[in-house]
């Protein structure tokens, strides 16, 4: 083997030995129930169709009977299928709630207020990064619902290491795998204030984690989640 082949192997062994860092990957999660369109104030007399969605052990999407009911059905009355009806002024609480791979009930749980009018919940979540590698990666970031699209916005505080190769943003119900995973895109700015643009389908609630990834070894540098 000549010097710069010599040269790269060591450069590629130490890259990856960088990567990998010292924390245990476990690739299960806890099941979870999400509703997709919370609001906060549901107008007196009208109604409201809620969705929600059941989330496997791996983080995945997957098909599950959703129930729904209400806390003081004299206030809020939900059918089944989730369409709740507004009956007199006050706030109570709304559950979906789904059978788990246990056979145990997982849920999410909603306050809501009965009111003059119908208003949605806050139009974003925020987080702070964290990194499980040797790399530095921290800093906070806002998932904030816009006119057009959902934005992923990466705030002053953000920092992250430059040298990594391959060094890939994703979306995630699992911070342990990228299976699933919406694929942000690479990482291009390593400090400082910038966004990113999602696609029109993602919403809100869909995902729970911010995942940084070193996509040639397939190895975590870091996350954060979303509250």
């Amino acid at each position: 083997m000549n010097l710069p082949h010599l040269y790269l192997g060591i450069t590629c062994l130490l890259l990856l030995g960088g990567c990998i860092g010292d924390d245990l990957i476990f690739d299960t999660v806890p099941e979870r129930v999400a509703i997709l369109n919370p609001i906060d104030t549901l107008a007196q007399g009208s109604s409201y169709q809620f969705v929600a969605a059941y989330y496997d052990r791996i983080g995945r999407e997957a098909p599950r009977e959703i129930g729904w009911k209400s806390a003081d059905p004299a206030l809020i009355d939900i059918q089944q299928d989730g369409l709740a009806r507004g009956v007199q002024a006050g706030s109570t609480y709304v559950v979906a709630f789904a059978m788990g791979e246990a056979v145990q009930t997982v849920g999410d749980t909603l306050l809501v207020v009965v009111g003059d009018t119908t208003t949605a919940s806050l139009s974003s979540r925020s987080g702070e990064l964290r990194t499980t590698s040797s790399y530095t990666l921290k800093g906070s970031f806002t998932l904030k619902d816009t006119a057009n699209s959902l934005l992923l916005q990466l705030h002053e505080d953000y920092q992250a290491s430059s040298n990594l190769p391959g060094l890939y943003l994703y979306l995630t119900n699992n911070p342990n795998s990228v299976n699933d995973a919406l694929e942000v895109g690479a990482v291009k700015v390593f400090a400082g204030a910038h966004s990113y643009s999602l696609p029109t389908e993602v919403e809100l609630h869909t995902y729970n984690y911010l995942l940084y990834y070193c996509k040639p070894f397939r190895v975590k540098v870091g996350d954060g989640k979303l509250e």
